[in-house]
């Protein structure tokens, strides 16, 4: 019996160190992880920096369309169905078309990350279309928290796309840089956050894959 358990609890441990390390890099390389991107300014010495990509069978031109439509209640963040079940149960399903009024955006716009009274989403900070879109948050947590325990996370999300030769096709790199205070934010984020972008991330690029390189593109 201790036997069992001690082998439970290595494979549980085993896991969960898994899930760190696929959390900080999945599908990244090291010369991506360490590649400056746009966007890398903003949080300075930052306590979480995190590198996730894919390779997209498609032009930059074709992927863009999907990127400046995230956000909640907007085209998603193209997640799984059943994630966004489990973890945010009021979010609607990702859009499986473009979405012609949310094609433009510009720096200074918000894009929401949940309910209005939430006051939670991103302020988008850089925009080259094609190329680059730099978001940035300090509204990541509970408002409780932010305005009575006075938690802070501040973190950046940058979309970085790269034409490969030969085409079409391009590197979809997607950088998060985050820091957080006071300690129970940060262990929070370490112990909790991370492991769940091994998951989060995984979708979102697949989803985005998955979109750009369908051969019907539906707009309304």
């Amino acid at each position: 019996m201790r036997t069992a358990l001690g082998g439970i609890a290595l494979g549980g441990v085993a896991g969960y160190a898994a899930l760190q390390w696929l959390g900080r890099t999945y599908g990244s390389t090291p010369t991506e992880r360490r590649m400056p991107m746009p966007g890398d300014e903003i949080v300075l010495e930052p306590q979480y920096d995190i590198t996730h990509a894919i390779t997209i069978d498609s032009t930059a031109s074709e992927i863009w369309p999907w990127l400046v439509q995230f956000g909640w209640h907007r085209g998603g963040w193209y997640t799984a169905r059943s994630v966004d079940r489990l973890l945010f149960p009021a979010n609607e399903a990702s859009a499986d078309h473009l979405i012609a009024a949310l094609q433009h955006l510009e720096g200074g716009d918000f894009i929401p990350d949940g309910p209005p009274e939430s006051e939670c989403g991103f302020d988008v900070v850089q925009v080259e279309p094609e190329r680059h879109l730099v978001l940035e948050s300090t509204t990541h947590l509970p408002l409780k928290w932010r305005t009575d325990w006075h938690a802070r996370l501040r973190w950046t999300w940058t979309f970085l796309l790269i034409p490969l030769d030969p085409g079409p096709q391009t590197r979809f790199v997607f950088r998060w840089r985050a820091r957080a205070a006071p300690w129970w934010v940060r262990a929070l984020a370490t112990l909790l956050i991370v492991p769940a972008d091994a998951i989060m991330s995984h979708d979102m690029l697949q989803g985005v894959k998955q979109r750009a390189e369908s051969p019907v593109l539906s707009h309304h």
